[in-house]
Formats: C-alpha cells, structure tokens, sequence
C-alpha cells in the first residue's frame, strides 16, 4: 500500500512539471504567437499572466487580445479554486476604467474571472472522461457603463488527462476449448480491455497483457491479447481443464500504471488418441450345448480412454470359427461385445472352441489413417446337456393298401439319444392325431402297424405324429409327422353318373338317340378309367332299343322302330351293364326308365300320361284349364243366383215356433193401461198367422193385406192394419221405460 501511494504521487508531481513546462514557454512568446490570434483594437501592447516584475516586454502600435490555449488538470483538488490562466488586454494601461467578463460553457460555475486583473479559475474538480474541453468567451467592458471596448473573442480550455481509470475486460470471465495434442503457439482465444483515459494523450491508455495464472501451459501476446498453447502434449485424459489470468496493465506497463484481470477457463476437447483395450487377454466361457440360437453366450469388453465417437469400437471375430458357429456384436449402449449362437452346438461333436477377437476403434488415428485395435482369445467350452432323441428324419412318408389286412407293417421311424450315454428310446403315437386308432406302433422298434381296415374312398391320406421318450429321462420327448398314404385297389364297381330318366316320343324315328348314358366309379387307378357297356344277356335281341358306344366312356340309348304308343306300353325298362379296367374288373347292372311321350312336331315333349292321350288333338293342357275355370266360374254363378231368388220370396212375418205370448212388442204410441181396450185387440196377437184365420196371400200386395174389420182400431198405429211409414220397432224379453210393455 504505501508503495501504491508513492506511486500515484511521483505521477502527479510528473503532471504538475508537464503542465509547468509546457504552459510557461508559451507565455513568454505571447506577443508574438497572440499577433496572429488578436483582434485589433488599436491599444497598447499587453503583458502574458505570470511575467515577473521589472521584466521588459517587446510592444506593438496595434493594439488586441494576446492569450494562449488554457489547460486544467483533471481531478486537481485543494483548498483554494486552481489558476486556469490570465487574460490581458493593451487596453488596461494605468487606471482606465475597464472590466473582464467571461462567457461560455462553464462560466460563473465551474469557471470565475476576476474582473480586475483577468486572472480565470477552476471553481470545481473536473473529469476528463466526463468533458474533455470548454469553450469560453471573453470580452472587455466599460467598468461604469458595461460598454464593450473590445470585440468578444474565444478560446478553449482543455482538461488535461491524467491517468486515473484502469483497465477493464468488459466480456470476461472468458471460456475457450482446444484440442488436446495441439502444437505449441496454437491460438486458444483472444481477450480485450478497455481503458477509459485519453488514448492519444501521453501512455495513460497503453494496455500491455500479462499472464499471471496458467503458466507454463499457456503463453499471451503482450499487445494483441492472444492467448497460445505454451506446453507440448497437453493430454485430455490427464487434465482436461485449465484456469487461465490475464492481466491488462496501462502505462505501457511501467511502473505507476494501473491494471485489471479477467480468467479465461480452457477445456481440452478429445481427439481419438488412445486405442481400445482389454481389460483381459483371455476370456473364458462354459456354454451349455442346448442353448438356443440367437442367444447370448458371454462378453467381452475393450476400454477406451477417450470420450463420445472417439471411444466407440467394432467387434470382430478374427481366428478360431472356421464353422461360423459364433457371432459378435457391439452393445452401443455399453460398448461391450456379445457373444452370441449363430449355429447350434453339438457336444459329442465339438466340446471346445478358441477364438481371437478384435476391437476396432470406428474411427483412425490422428494424421495416419489406420485405425486403432486390440485383440483378446476367447475360449469357449460346450457343456453336455440331456438332449431329447433325434429322428433319422423330420418327416416319415409311408403307404398301404386299402385293402391290407390288420397288423399289417406299414413302416418304421428311428430315432435316437444323441447324448454320449446313449438312452433307450420308446415310440408312441399321439392319439390326438389318430383318434379312430387306426394304427399302431412298437414301442420298442418304432415299427407301425394297421389296427382297422382302410379305405381309400372315405380317407386317402392319414397323418399321425410319432413322439420318441428316453426310457431313463420321460421329460426328453421328439415328435416326428408321418403321413400315411393309402393306396388304391379296384373295389367298387362302377355306376351310372346319375339316375337318367329317358323320354321317347310316339312319332319319333327309327334310331333317334333317345338318352346318352355315362358312369362313374369311386376308384381311382393309375392308367385311368375305361368303361365297357352292354344290355344283360335276355335283352341281347331286344326289338325295341339298342345302345352305341361314343369312345368316351359314354353311351348312346337309340329306338329300333317309330311304332311306340302310350296305349299300349306307357314305361320300359332297360337294364345295362357297366364294367371297369380294374384288376380284377368290377361291374354292375343299371336300369333306364324310358317313358312314352306325346310330343310336338319338333320334337317337344308335351305329356306322357296315358289319360291325355283321350282329348282331342291338338288341344294343348292350358285351354283345358281355361275350360275348366270358365265351368267353374258359371257353376259359382248359378249357385249365388238361386240363393239370391229364394232369399227374396221369403215373407216379412216369420213364424217363430216360440209361443208369440213371449215376445214384446213395443211401439211409440202410449196405451191407457189395462182398461185401454181400444188401442190393439188382443185377440190378434194371439193369432200371428193371421187375422181369425186369415193367412197372408202372395198375390196381393203387403200393405193390403191386413185390413181392419169393422169396429176394430184402424189407426195408423193399430196392430194389424201397420202402414210402411208407420214407426213402429219390435223388442223381444226387453222393457223400455218410455213406452207401455206388454207381456203375452
């Protein structure tokens, strides 16, 4: 600290001695350099500020301002105001009435004048950083009136700088990445500092960089700030960050200068510089032999030192599988290599295996191309497991006759213990495949059997799976398929190819072909089918038809003669026999039925009942139905007529066979009670036939029929004398509170 103070002091005494030095030569040549710079007034000659006294000063005729360009040192603090400078005109001679003002940028605040003598002082502390310069103005005026005497002229007073701000790194604390290896002078990053003192002025803004921490790993450029690797062989793997200080120090870097710092962390980036290794030479794994394929066996792992791409790696096998029963690959995950089956292992054939594997490294070496690897030897040792038998053959394909008896030997399937102990094997059948146990075999020789009687027609192929057991070891089971093809013989005969059903016309030709006949048959030989036909041996001469043979297992049916007639034989029947190729051959008999028909002129079959044969001629089956219809339809007429008839001669009164006393009959007109013996005549309704005795007549018509006798009640309510517009209703076994109600 007390260091740091004699420094600061030295600096302003060098201020003070630069200001000195520079401002009083340039007062004393002031008559001279203020002749250029003057207004003309016509005074006298004037005298600089701070000339001793007694000194004799060289004058002029013409009179005007004589100063210089003032300067004030920054930050200059004391106890009285700091003397700028001296302002003098050649007016001020003796005691003429005169006055200084002083205007401008400051002026009255942070500038005063002093009126009398022209002397200008600093008021305030200045900062050049915040104003590096004031214009002022200064005139000279009549003391009493305040009238200019001389023109106004300006002048510049500057703040000169001293060196009072230090350096800063606005966009530190830096970080910067290289990569690792890098050659000594490679640039890293570069740093920059601002100072905040005049640049042009004196060394108050001469930055020289220093490294203060970092060494001897990194080196900087005292001007430009670059910061550079230092050390040969900076390594990643064995640091890979550094804390750099850099300093930035004013001055030029001499003495009294004032400094700032900044840190730049540096990262060394990877370069694949370290080949993979593993972290054994020689690996060993017990592999059982049953392990499926596809499946992992072991792992191997090669450790890189170096990060990300760098440190990824490719496995390989190199030596060892001239088989190929083995396959390695890269977890990408964990950068192991998996082992794994390519091929299934065989104990008894191969119990070792020894292999060289290879690590890679994806990507070369720096500036050589080749790329990194190591290598390590796997041994593997298969271990014996219990393997199930083994069939001679995945599939059996076997035949029989359809024919063959029971217990016949169809074939046999092998299998075998492929472990070194060699167990004895059983053979089952799965009856799931053979649910009509149709088949059996030997559990001890695998030899199969037939245990039903087969037929081709119904199966032609049967298919049953056969397991294998190890007697000491029921759990080792192998299954094989056996399909089981059963062979045709010629056991069934053939047959027509349908139930034909023949139709011969009366006026047809002698051999017309009246049916083509082919057959079938359920066998299936070899060279094909070849059907013979011939009429059984008691129709050989038949009169009537014949048959020919159409090369194609087929028959045509043809008529001897053209005398056929319903009337006569309506059916015929035609047996023929039908024999196959086979060995032996298999035959059969077949009946036609031929029906007469009457047909068409063309040919067409109309009816083959013997009761149409009755109607006339040419009288086809619809207009006999028409006819029919048509007699139906006036039978239904006549019928509904006669109905109609007898329903309107019945008469309007109908004898009930009731007693007519029962009934009730009602009517609108109200009666007197029993005393009215004027209203009806009971006598009347006693007779409902007739009026004593008198019955209806059919020849006269109804409303004159019933006529009154004399003295009766002929109103035209009266009970037998009723007219048609009479209103008048009959209710039987009713009452009715509105009218009188009578019982008979």
């Amino acid at each position: 600290m007390p260091k740091r103070s004699e420094e600061m002091l030295m600096d302003l005494w060098m201020s003070l001695l630069l200001v000195w030095i520079t401002c009083v030569p340039c007062v004393s040549v002031t008559p001279i350099i203020g002749q250029s710079k003057s207004t003309q007034t016509g005074g006298s000659a004037v005298v600089a500020s701070g000339l001793g006294e007694g000194q004799r000063l060289l004058s002029r005729a013409k009179r005007g301002w004589v100063w210089n360009q003032m300067f004030v040192l920054e930050e200059f603090s004391g106890p009285d105001p700091i003397l700028v400078g001296r302002l003098h005109t050649d007016l001020d001679v003796g005691n003429k009435n005169i006055k200084y003002v002083l205007a401008g940028e400051g002026a009255g605040t942070i500038f005063a004048i002093n009126e009398l003598t022209g002397d200008i002082h600093a008021m305030k502390r200045l900062d050049r950083e915040e104003k590096a310069e004031y214009t002022l103005t200064a005139q000279v005026v009549n003391a009493d009136t305040d009238e200019p005497l001389e023109p106004p002229s300006e002048f510049i007073i500057k703040v000169q700088d001293i060196n009072d701000n230090p350096p800063q790194f606005i966009e530190g604390p830096y970080r910067a990445s290289v990569p690792e290896m890098s050659a000594v002078g490679t640039p890293v990053t570069r740093v920059t500092a601002t100072d905040a003192d005049d640049p042009v002025y004196g060394n108050s803004a001469k930055l020289v960089y220093s490294i203060l921490e970092g060494q001897p790993y990194f080196s900087v450029d005292p001007n430009s700030a670059t910061i550079k690797i230092a050390l040969h062989g900076m390594d990643r793997e064995m640091r890979e960050e550094y804390l750099v200080v850099i300093q930035a120090k004013d001055m030029g870097g001499h003495m009294g200068g004032l400094s700032g710092t900044t840190t730049v962390t540096v990262t060394l980036t990877d370069i694949n510089d370290n080949p993979p290794k593993f972290s054994k030479s020689l690996y060993e794994f017990v592999i059982p032999e049953d392990l499926p394929i596809e499946k992992m066996g072991g792992k191997v792992k090669a450790n890189d030192r170096d990060i990300g791409e760098n440190a990824k790696s490719t496995y390989s096998i190199i030596e060892g599988d001239e088989q190929g029963m083995f396959i390695i690959t890269t977890d990408s995950q964990t950068q192991e290599g998996i082992l794994r089956l390519k091929k299934p292992l065989d104990y008894e054939s191969k119990r070792a295996y020894t292999l060289k594997v290879e690590a890679t490294n994806i990507r070369s070496e720096p500036n050589s191309g080749v790329p990194f690897k190591d290598t390590a030897t796997v041994k593997i040792v298969v271990e014996d497991s219990d393997e199930p038998p083994v069939f001679s053959k995945p599939m059996y394909l076997l035949e029989v006759d359809e024919n063959a008896s029971i217990n016949t030997v169809i074939g046999t399937v092998n299998a075998r213990d492929p472990d070194s102990t060699g167990s004895l094997v059983r053979y089952f059948i799965d009856r799931h495949t053979d649910l009509e146990r149709q088949f059996n075999i030997n559990v001890d020789n695998g030899k199969i059997t037939l245990a039903k009687p087969l037929d081709r027609e119904t199966d032609m192929w049967h298919n049953i799976t056969v397991t294998a057991t190890e007697v000491r070891n029921h759990s080792q089971i192998s299954r094989a398929i056996v399909a089981i093809r059963v062979m045709d013989i010629n056991d069934n005969a053939p047959e027509f190819a349908t139930e034909y059903e023949a139709f011969l016309c009366e006026n047809g030709k002698p051999g017309q072909v009246i049916q083509t006949v082919s057959a079938v048959d359920k066998d299936d030989p070899i060279q094909g089918h070849y059907f013979d036909y011939r009429l059984v041996p008691e129709m050989l001469n038949n009169p009537n038809f014949t048959i020919k043979n159409n090369q194609d297992n087929s028959i045509s049916v043809l008529a001897k003669h053209d005398t056929f007639r319903r009337q006569k034989q309506e059916m015929y029947f035609l047996p023929i026999i039908v024999t196959d190729n086979g060995n032996p051959p298999m035959s059969s008999t077949n009946t036609l039925t031929i029906r007469v028909c009457g047909c068409s002129k063309d040919g067409i079959v109309q009816s083959c009942n013997v009761e149409a044969y009755v109607l006339p001629i040419g009288l086809s089956m619809g207009a006999l139905i028409a006819i029919l219809a048509c007699i139906i339809l006036l039978l239904v007429i006549v019928v509904l007529f006669v109905t109609l008839r007898r329903h309107k001669n019945e008469p309007l009164i109908i004898k009930d066979d009731e007693d007519v006393r029962e009934n009730i009959i009602r009517y609108d007109d109200e009666g007197g009670g029993e005393e009215d013996t004027e209203a009806f005549d009971i006598a009347t309704l006693q007779n409902p036939d007739g009026i004593n005795g008198y019955l209806p007549r059919k020849d006269i018509k109804p409303d004159l029929q019933f006529m009154p006798r004399a003295g009766q009640h002929s109103g035209p309510n009266a009970i037998l004398g009723l007219h048609y517009n009479d209103e008048c209703m009959y209710d039987l076994k009713k009452k009715s509170k509105k009218t009188k109600q009578y019982w008979l």
